[in-house]
C-alpha cells in the first residue's frame, strides 16, 4: 500500500493538569511526519493504544520531561507495515505489541544478571520516545511482542502495560500458594492482576474508593470489595498498592499478617507519611517497589493471560478524544481501562 507521509498524533506541550480551567491543555493534537524506522526497528500502524496512568503522569509533569513534545502511549497494538530488512522473523502484516520498555544496554550488571528493568540506560515508550497516541509508531524488533490475530485490538492493548506491570507487582509480593491478597486501587492494572491471582488459586480482597470498581471486582471473582481505607475481612499474606496514594502505605501495612509483603506497583507515589515501627513494620513485614518490567515478564504474563482467560474491561475512545480519556481517567469516571482507537 502507499504509505502516508503525515499522521495524526498528540504531543505533550507544557506539562500540567489536564483538567485545569482557563489554561491551555498540556496535550495538543497535531499532524506530524510518520516516523521512519531505524535499523532493527519495525514501523507499526496503530490499531489501538491503551490509556495508562503513567501517560497522565507524563502529561501532568509528575514524571520529569525526558523528550520535549513527546507523543505519549505505551500499550500499543498494531500491524507491521515496514522494517529495514533486519528485523528477525517479523513480516509485514504481523500483529505486534509495543510496551513500556523499549531499550536496554544489554551490558550492565543488571542486564547481564537478568534484571534489565533496572538498567540505568533503559528507555521507555511514550517518555523517552514517541508512543501510541498516534496513527503510527516504531519499536525495536527485539522489544516487540507477538500477539494473537483472533482477539480484538482494544482487548489486547491494556495487557501490554497494565497487565505486565500488575503481573510483576504480583510476583514481587511473593503471594504464597492459595494465599490472601489485597489489591488497593482497582483500575486498569489491578483488574487484570486480580484475574491472574484468582486463576492461580488466591483469595482476593479489593480495597478501592470507586463503587463501580468494587462491583467489577466482585464480578471478576474477588472475595470482597470495600473502601480503600477500610480493613479487609481477614489478615493479608500479601498486598499490591496500585493507587498512587502514599497515605495508603501504612493502611496497607496494618492489614498484612505477620511476614506479609506490600508491593507498590506505580511509577509515581505521593509522599508516604511517617510509619510507626511497632504497628506498621514489625513482625517482618516488607515493602517492595516495582520498577518497569523485563521482556520475560511480558512474555510470561501474556502466556498466563491466555491460559487463564484474562480479559480487560475496556472503554473505547476515538484518538481525537485522547485528552478527554485522560481527564476521565484522572476523575475515575470509568472502571477497567480506556483505549484509544485511531
Amino acid at each position: 500500500m502507499d504509505m502516508p507521509t503525515m499522521m495524526r498524533a498528540w504531543r505533550v506541550t507544557t506539562p500540567g493538569p489536564v483538567d485545569a480551567s482557563g489554561a491551555a491543555p498540556p496535550l495538543e493534537r497535531v499532524e506530524i511526519p510518520v516516523p521512519a524506522p531505524l535499523p532493527g526497528e519495525l514501523l507499526v500502524q496503530v490499531e489501538a493504544c491503551g490509556v495508562c496512568r503513567t501517560d497522565l503522569h507524563v502529561t501532568e509533569g509528575d514524571l520529569p520531561v525526558h523528550r520535549d513534545h513527546v507523543v505519549p502511549g505505551h500499550e500499543i497494538v498494531g500491524r507491521v507495515v515496514a522494517g529495514d530488512g533486519a528485523v528477525g522473523d517479523w513480516s509485514v502484516g504481523d500483529r505486534v505489541g509495543i510496551a513500556w520498555l523499549r531499550h536496554t544496554c544489554g551490558r550492565c550488571r543488571w542486564c547481564t544478571r537478568g534484571d534489565e528493568n533496572l538498567c540505568p540506560y533503559a528507555r521507555f515508550t511514550g517518555w523517552h520516545a514517541d508512543g501510541g497516541y498516534a496513527e503510527y509508531a516504531t519499536v525495536r524488533a527485539d522489544y516487540a511482542y507477538r500477539l494473537p490475530d483472533d482477539v480484538p485490538a482494544v482487548d489486547l492493548a491494556p495487557l501490554l502495560c497494565a497487565g505486565i506491570i500488575g503481573f510483576r507487582a504480583l510476583r514481587r509480593a511473593a503471594l504464597p500458594e492459595g494465599g490472601r491478597l489485597g489489591l488497593y486501587g482497582f483500575g486498569g492494572s489491578a483488574h487484570l492482576c486480580a484475574q491472574v491471582a484468582i486463576g492461580e488459586g488466591a483469595t482476593v480482597h479489593v480495597l478501592t474508593r470507586e463503587p463501580a470498581a468494587q462491583r467489577l471486582a466482585l464480578e471478576l471473582g474477588a472475595a470482597s470489595a470495600a473502601g480503600a481505607y477500610d480493613a479487609p475481612p481477614e489478615p493479608l499474606d500479601a498486598a499490591v498498592l496500585f493507587a498512587p496514594v502514599g497515605d495508603l502505605v501504612p493502611v496497607t501495612l496494618r492489614a498484612l499478617d505477620r511476614g506479609g509483603i506490600l508491593s507498590i506497583a506505580g511509577i509515581h507515589l505521593s509522599d508516604v507519611p511517617p510509619l510507626v515501627y511497632e504497628e506498621d513494620l514489625f513482625y517482618e513485614k516488607e515493602i517492595r517497589s516495582v520498577t518497569a518490567n523485563t521482556r520475560d515478564d511480558g512474555r510470561t504474563f501474556l502466556a498466563l493471560a491466555e491460559r487463564h482467560g484474562v480479559r480487560a474491561t475496556t472503554h473505547a475512545y476515538r484518538l481525537d478524544d485522547a485528552l478527554g480519556a485522560l481527564r476521565d481517567l484522572k476523575a475515575g469516571r470509568f472502571d477497567g481501562a480506556a483505549v484509544l482507537v485511531p
